[in-house]
């Protein structure tokens, strides 16, 4: 199959709109060729491509901060003498001095297809912008790496951030290229907007479904995202950075364990199986412990589970629901352990007044549900589903492939 970016470069005829027009690259680390070259590099080898700016997101063009959170620096690449923006540091949304460096806007981002993810956030301020400053867009599209499966909540109105760009839930099954779409339609934009597509990406298809293994590498899109297994569970997952609980950053298996030095693991696992043997379809769980070097419990010895997704005679691409799944976990130890300092309170992405679980949830419902003691997973069920019918319908316009 081809990505976007392969696209650009092997069908002159593509990117013959582009000559005589100063171009810029909006990219991270995962922004590569089918040959693992940096998308930046093999843009810059092109003869007749006038390559003028770079624009990095959370992380950085080339990957240079480990940790969450932590802003990028602007800066003059040091092999093509052009700038690179940061869109994670003084600012998030690309600044009229930025903008004015290029006349189209190349977006080639690996995405994780889930709503929190930062790089969304970021594809939709690049296009306000575009749109209020005449700009073009082009959307080099890259595989939903989870594929079509639709789950959570979808954000409240008012409950916008750089972790909630919009209406989506947890998982909303679209590429880059389709939320683009999606953002132009909504906001109702009037930008030069255009998606180079995909060629044979198969979203069903086994065994990556949305993934294609074997035909291409994983790239970390960011330095916790090292897997398919990761990006399968981060739209549950990625709930516990709103929690005391480490989600396994400063361990090689980060946002696919669950743990805390004062927890007691089997007992855990039972009261799930007990609340919701079906929201743990799909996957194995197993218990284990492990040691953060940084980040949450740094050097003490956690107990908790990882979740398995990679056994191809377990995952169930259809039946494994993470967002439920790690709701059912924070439920489950509530009722174990009522008093329970579950709910971590710090500034989270930018956002100073609301809780982080509920800037995550794009809401405090799912908070709600969990200290409801007589709150149940069908009722988390009666909340969500709606949602999620709603996001089918109206995303079917919207696809691609």
């Amino acid at each position: 199959m081809k990505f976007g970016i392969d696209r650009i470069l092997e069908e002159s005829a593509l990117r013959k709109p582009l000559a005589g027009r100063r171009v810029a690259l909006l990219a991270h680390p995962a922004s590569v060729t089918r040959d693992l070259t940096h998308s930046l590099d093999a843009l810059a080898a092109l003869s007749g491509l006038r390559l003028s700016a770079a624009l990095g997101p959370q992380h950085g063009l080339r990957g240079d901060k480990q940790d969450n959170m932590i802003e990028s620096p602007d800066y003059l690449d040091p092999v093509h003498r052009i700038p690179v923006f940061s869109l994670y540091g003084t600012v998030r949304r690309p600044t009229a001095a930025m903008m004015d460096s290029f006349d189209v806007l190349l977006v080639d981002l690996q995405d994780l297809g889930c709503r929190i993810y930062t790089f969304i956030t970021t594809l939709r301020y690049v296009l306000e912008e575009a749109a209020r400053l005449d700009k073009a867009v082009w959307v080099l599209d890259r595989p939903n790496p989870v594929g079509r499966p639709v789950e959570g909540l979808k954000l409240r109105p008012g409950q916008e951030s750089f972790v909630g760009a919009g209406a989506l839930p947890m998982r909303h099954g679209l590429t880059m290229g389709e939320l683009a779409r999606w953002f132009i339609a909504t906001l109702r934009l009037d930008v030069d907007c255009e998606v180079v597509p995909m060629q044979g990406w198969q979203p069903p298809a086994p065994p990556g479904f949305g993934w294609p293994l074997g035909e291409r590498s994983w790239v970390n899109p960011s330095p916790n995202a090292p897997s398919l297994s990761m990006a399968r569970c981060y739209a549950g997952s990625v709930m516990l950075e709103g929690t005391t609980l480490s989600e396994g950053r400063g361990t090689t298996r980060p946002l696919e364990v669950l743990g805390a030095p004062d927890l007691e693991a089997e007992a855990l696992l039972r009261e799930m199986h007990k609340l919701a043997p079906q929201w743990l379809r799909g996957c194995r769980l197993r218990p284990c412990w492990f040691e953060p070097t940084f980040h949450k419990h740094a050097g003490g010895l956690c107990a908790g589970f990882q979740v398995h997704v990679e056994d191809s005679a377990h995952y169930d691409h259809e039946a494994f629901r993470p967002w439920r799944l790690f709701a059912l976990a924070f439920k489950a130890l509530r009722r174990l352990r009522p008093d329970y300092p579950l709910w971590r309170d710090f500034p989270y992405e930018y956002e100073q007044q609301r809780l982080a679980i509920d800037v995550i949830n794009g809401s405090d419902l799912l908070r709600r549900w969990v200290d409801d003691p007589a709150a149940t997973p069908a009722d988390l069920d009666a909340m969500a589903t709606p949602d999620e019918t709603a996001w089918r319908a109206e995303r079917q316009q919207l696809l691609l492939y």
